[in-house]
């Protein structure tokens, strides 16, 4: 059985300091491994999948194969457990199947909002699946790193990541990276997919898998900004996307006429103009006929969630083909959020006009629990000590962390009733 002393106290909130809640730790970690237990083919599997998830709960320093292997079953399991990663024969989908359910029974069942976002793991080697000089959001400068795209779900009853995928810069489909490809085992049939094109195929799936309530899609404006990504989701009715966007977007206040002038002198001209011209969605927040209003979002753990905002029905701006000229697209919201520092958030959705701004005021807290994810995930379950090169091993990794971070959620619920029984 684990060593209860060998749970990460940040990673489970510090609940479980007397006797008493370390044999509950153990036994409810006991029963959650065995959902998974049938996914894997042999007792050694089975036990290797156990040993890396607790070496993951656990507040050793590096949370790599090696250092796990080495800590809790010895020199002995390293190449064992480098094998399970790279070489042994189960298949991740029907763990992820499986983890799915089980977050969805967690968290999915009050509506919320599906998000998109990507994160990156900076590597010094060439070596790894994927890797490239890419722009990495942590560093806020381009860098060496690999670069995934995650799905997570976040609602009244909490939040998780759903799904994931690895980004393979289009290079590493071409000749110069074809020994590099089969280096990292990279499957014969996969092919390019842009980031957006991750994030619409995660989303579509999940959307149309019924485990989530979802009624928002969210994403940042690295995705907001592309109407192309937008118009990529597949959502049945009922779900609305709630997209971050730059300051620099334009959108039609009204929606504008279009005629075609008289010209004194020469041919007519072949294209309309427009009887007013788009603006920035800056130039709203900056016009003073639109009010900035004080309010609470959202009742928050630690309190109310107060905000400034401003909103307001408008129509999106669509380029007229390939041509320079704009015209105006659907009608929309355009939401936005004022922080305590001057920082300006700017988000549209597709939402219908009769919906009551405190559902918008409610999608605007939705977005930021993917990055508690990430933060949680990266510095208290090891998403990023990783040291495998292979696609196999990365996508691997990722699930197991994953894995281990829906049994801090589920832990942290336990002892969150247990304290206020």
């Amino acid at each position: 059985m684990t060593n209860p002393t060998m749970f990460d106290p940040i990673a489970l909130e510090n609940w479980y300091s007397d006797d008493e809640n370390s044999l509950l730790l153990q036994t409810e970690l006991e029963k959650y491994f065995q959902n998974y237990l049938p996914c894997f083919r042999s007792e050694p599997q089975r036990k290797l999948f156990q040993t890396f998830i607790t070496g993951l709960l656990s507040p050793l320093e590096r949370k790599s194969i090696e250092p796990v292997a080495l800590h809790f079953s010895g020199e002995k399991y390293v190449r064992p457990m480098q094998q399970f990663f790279s070489r042994s024969p189960f298949g991740e989908q029907p763990l992820l199947d499986i983890y799915q359910e089980l977050l969805s029974k967690q968290v999915g069942q009050a509506p919320g909002m599906l998000s998109v976002d990507d994160t990156c793991f900076v590597k010094k080697g060439k070596h790894s699946a994927g890797v490239k000089r890419q722009y990495c959001g942590r560093l806020g400068k381009t860098e060496n790193c690999q670069s995934g795209v995650f799905l997570a779900f976040a609602g009244g009853n909490g939040y998780g990541l759903v799904d994931y995928g690895l980004y393979l810069p289009q290079e590493w489909f071409g000749e110069d990276f074809a020994q590099l490809y089969k280096e990292c085992h990279i499957p014969e049939e996969k092919t390019f997919s842009t980031k957006n094109g991750i994030a619409v195929r995660l989303l579509n799936q999940a959307v149309h898998s019924g485990l989530f309530q979802a009624r928002w899609i969210g994403c940042d404006a690295a995705y907001g900004n592309g109407h192309a990504f937008l118009d990529g989701l597949k959502l049945p009715e009922g779900v609305w996307y709630f997209a971050a966007t730059n300051a620099k977007e334009q959108v039609f206040p009204e929606y504008p006429q279009m005629c075609y002038p008289e010209t004194k002198r020469g041919r007519p001209r072949k294209h309309p103009v427009l009887s007013t011209k788009p603006v920035s969605v800056r130039e709203i927040a900056e016009d003073s006929s639109v009010p900035w209003e004080s309010v609470v979002l959202a009742e928050g753990a630690k309190g109310p969630i107060l905000a400034e905002r401003k909103y307001m029905r408008c129509y999106s701006c669509r380029k007229d083909g390939n041509r320079s000229y704009v015209k105006p697209g659907p009608e929309i919201w355009l939401y936005l959020r004022k922080y305590a520092d001057g920082e300006i958030k700017y988000f549209v959705s597709n939402a219908p006009g009769g919906l009551a701004v405190q559902e918008l005021d409610r999608a605007a807290t939705l977005r930021c629990p993917i990055e508690q994810c990430f933060e949680e995930c990266k510095s208290n379950l090891g998403m990023g000590h990783y040291e495998c090169r292979s696609y196999q091993g990365w996508k691997r990794h990722m699930l197991f962390v994953m894995t281990a971070h829906l049994f801090t959620i589920h832990i942290r619920e336990i002892f969150k009733k247990k304290r206020f029984h």
